[in-house]
């Protein structure tokens, strides 16, 4: 929900600084390659009632050939959608293309799109990391190179509440990489005390729980089978998350020194959400952490700080795109804790906020709605 006259302020002024050619009277024609996933879903949620977009075309491997309707019929989608292999999609002819895919797909899609001039948001890790060597190391099939690393230099980072001024790149990007859902959590809740050099970049912890839609609809790991997963919690990928190092290129943008974070994610019997819970010490005492995030967020349509004492629940983030921040000061450290829906703006909200930004519609169309609850 909007914040009063300020964050209408802060919209207008945003969208005036979109260049003409950038905004759109018409409807966004959207394509989404990966539609049958969880992921893609939500996009075909959210898109299906965007007032000022219409999907095109929704690409599914697994669904192809058979209509949207009769696999999503709660979503009310046109009868003439259909479910398209990806080869038959008709992807050149969409305004926006979504990538809802595993790694190594978009990479080697994006560029001949980019070309006849559709405009690319990936929610995958393509182009998330400025360094090839590092895509290969944490994302790569054994001996797989990424197929064009020219274009990441180019890729602008989707989080547009951060750093301040980042909606106008956004808006002007042909490519944007929609960050994971962990860091999106970890970043708001962190980032802008760093960037005022308020909490130390040593020693950071991150205690991470999300639920286990965070895995995608197909897997063979028999951890995410409701029966195992229920009434029980486990610690994952301790020897280092694929998130670690997306996490530590942004926070290391934002304090403009190497940083130290151990992350360590928790797999939570729940079906979507994730609660970061952060740990920092204190570089500057005097600062009162309250007021410095409610500053930083008052126009913010999709963040929300808690009053003081306020503890964020993933169940009052449901179905919505925004992330709830608590801050507790112990002592000489600093206890975050930030909410979030990891299928929304972890994911599929926020690259609708990303196109809604990069085609000038405003920021919270589709997405201005009420977390469910319970």
């Amino acid at each position: 929900m909007l914040k009063g006259q300020e964050a209408r302020r802060l919209e207008n002024e945003e969208t005036a600084a979109v260049p003409r050619t950038a905004r759109r009277t018409a409807a966004t024609q959207v394509g989404i390659v990966g539609a049958s996933g969880y992921t893609g879903r939500e996009l075909l949620r959210l898109l299906l009632q965007h007032p000022r977009a219409q999907v095109r075309v929704a690409a599914s491997r697994s669904g192809q050939g058979r209509p949207v309707a009769a696999t999503l019929p709660h979503l009310s989608p046109p009868q003439d959608l259909v479910f398209s292999a990806l080869e038959d999609a008709r992807l050149g002819e969409c305004d926006a293309v979504f990538f809802a895919t595993p790694q190594a797909t978009a990479m080697h899609l994006a560029p001949g799109l980019l070309e006849r001039g559709a405009r690319v948001i990936d929610l995958s890790a393509d182009f998330r990391l400025s360094s090839p060597r590092q895509w290969q190391r944490w994302y790569a099939a054994e001996g797989e190179r990424h197929a064009c690393p020219e274009r990441l230099a180019e890729a602008v980072y989707g989080l547009p509440e951060w750093p301040r001024g980042h909606r106008e790149r956004i808006a002007r990007a042909a490519l944007v990489a929609n960050p994971g859902c962990y860091p999106t959590a970890v970043l708001l809740a962190l980032a802008p005390l760093l960037e005022q050099g308020a909490v130390s970049p040593r020693r950071l912890i991150v205690d991470a729980k999300s639920g286990v839609s965070g895995a995608g609809r197909r897997t063979e790991d028999a951890r995410l089978l409701y029966a195992e997963a229920a009434e029980s919690m486990q610690a994952y990928s301790l020897d280092g998350h694929r998130h670690l190092p997306e996490i530590r290129q942004a926070l290391e943008a934002a304090a403009q020194e190497p940083v130290s974070v151990v992350f360590v994610p928790h797999l939570s019997p729940m079906r979507r959400g994730i609660l970061a819970t952060i740990y920092a010490e204190i570089a500057k005492p005097d600062t009162d952490f309250q007021a410095l995030l409610e500053e930083r967020y008052a126009a913010e349509p999709f963040v929300e700080v808690l009053p003081p004492g306020g503890s964020p629940s993933t169940g009052s983030t449901w179905g919505s795109n925004t992330c709830r921040i608590a801050v507790h000061r112990h002592e000489d450290r600093l206890v975050l804790l930030s909410a979030i829906d990891n299928l929304v703006k972890g994911a599929a909200g926020q690259a609708v906020q990303n196109m809604n930004l990069m085609f000038g519609h405003a920021e919270t169309d589709g997405l201005n709605r009420a977390a469910l609850c319970p």
